[in-house]
């Protein structure tokens, strides 16, 4: 019976590698790389080499056979991460080349390995770097943010309009966003990108995204538009400006919430004082400002209420005016649900020191504190990691 069971599982394992190829034979743009291949690329997926590591595995950097350098995400098998992410993050971005999108090279389908091959990005995500509490030797200069600002704002708007059908993302966030070795922004981490076609205004699909980028009618309905992706960005926007993550609860509890904190800058006309301190004053404040007023019309309570991606590339380069008269108080998601952050106990808060982020190409790492959200109709689910956590 034991052996019996052992080829009826071997047989259901071969049929279903089977029909991934064959799905993946699909694809055009997609190399098959063999395990073997990333193992000595990686020098046996070394920890020397390791440049990432979350829920959904390890990224490693590696030299392909071809003397190109990459990086290499390799889904554990206990991964939240399933074949159908895997696929649909195949499927999102194998056609589409993009400045400020990550290119993927292939992937590697054999037995219960599933990896995905990217460029290699030397200089890691935003959450490690500009929002990273650690030290770091990149200065972050007003110049720079506004290149990164831009260079995603362009990629979402390519994503949003360009690509057929439409691409919306889901999980904007600086971790993210990863960049070159001339801080030119990418996009990465499609697995939980959906798909909109030309004729459809919405998709209904299981809320998934991140505890403070994720639209509150989103988190709410389950009803995915691009409005959504706006949201996320919004959040992001004022991040780069401020140099802070969207949640850091060592802050006073008034300056906690950065969407909080900048409507109320907003509504006493000082903020300026958001701006990241660590620039010494060396940057355009009337730019830097209009940069928060397009982050509050990005995060507006009512999705019709926030522009297009395409509309934000050109407030943001002054092609197009910001439309003051159109802010009101941001949408916030503990206005619909009991948001609570609970922080396992720590050492005195630093109000000066920014929240640790240890994200990139999509993974996650576990802080201590934790998030409840719940509404009356739903159970309270907990998630670790108050400021950047996926659910």
């Amino acid at each position: 019976m034991t052996c019996f069971s052992f080829l009826c599982n071997r047989r259901l394992e071969v049929a279903k590698h089977s029909a991934e190829l064959d799905e993946l034979s699909g694809f055009d743009n997609v190399n098959l790389y063999s395990y073997k291949e990333l193992r000595i690329a990686t020098n046996g997926f070394s920890d020397i080499n390791k440049i990432g590591e979350g829920g959904y595995g390890s990224v490693y950097k590696g030299k392909l056979k071809n003397g190109r350098m990459a990086a290499i995400k390799v889904l554990s098998s206990e991964s939240r991460q399933g074949v159908k992410e895997f696929m649909t993050e195949i499927q999102v971005i194998s056609d589409i080349e993009h400045e400020n999108l990550v290119k993927l090279y292939g992937c590697c389908v054999e037995a219960n390995q599933r990896i995905l091959v990217y460029n290699y990005l030397e200089n890691n995500s935003l959450a490690q770097t500009l929002l990273g509490g650690g030290h770091c030797s990149i200065q972050f200069s007003w110049q720079t943010r506004v290149k990164i600002c831009i260079g995603v704002a362009r990629g979402l708007a390519y994503l949003h309009v360009d690509v057929r059908p439409h691409v919306v993302h889901r999980d904007i966030k600086a971790s993210n966003i990863l960049l070159d070795k001339d801080l030119t922004p990418k996009i990465s981490d499609f697995g939980m990108a959906r798909l909109i076609p030309p004729n459809m205004t919405h998709v209904s699909t299981r809320v998934a995204g991140t505890i403070g980028y994720l639209a509150p009618e989103y988190a709410i309905g389950g009803q995915l538009t691009r409005k959504a992706d706006v949201y996320g960005y919004g959040v992001l926007l004022i991040e780069i400006v401020s140099g802070r993550c969207n949640t850091d609860t060592r802050l006073p509890a008034d300056e906690q919430y950065i969407l909080e904190r900048t409507w109320q800058l907003y509504e006493r006309n000082k903020l300026v004082a958001l701006v990241d301190t660590s620039l010494n004053g060396d940057f355009d404040a009337e730019q830097a400002c209009r940069f928060l007023k397009i982050g509050l019309l990005c995060t507006q309570e009512s999705p019709k209420l926030r522009p297009s991606m395409s509309t934000v590339v050109q407030m943001l380069t002054g092609e197009k005016d910001a439309n003051e008269n159109m802010i009101s108080q941001p949408g916030l998601i503990s206005d619909f649900m009991d948001l609570k952050v609970r922080s396992a106990p720590e050492t005195k808060p630093d109000i000066n020191s920014k929240s640790p982020n240890y994200t990139s190409y999509g993974f996650d790492d576990l802080k201590s504190s934790t998030l409840s959200l719940g509404t009356s109709s739903q159970a309270t689910t907990t998630f670790a990691s108050a400021h950047d956590r996926t659910v």
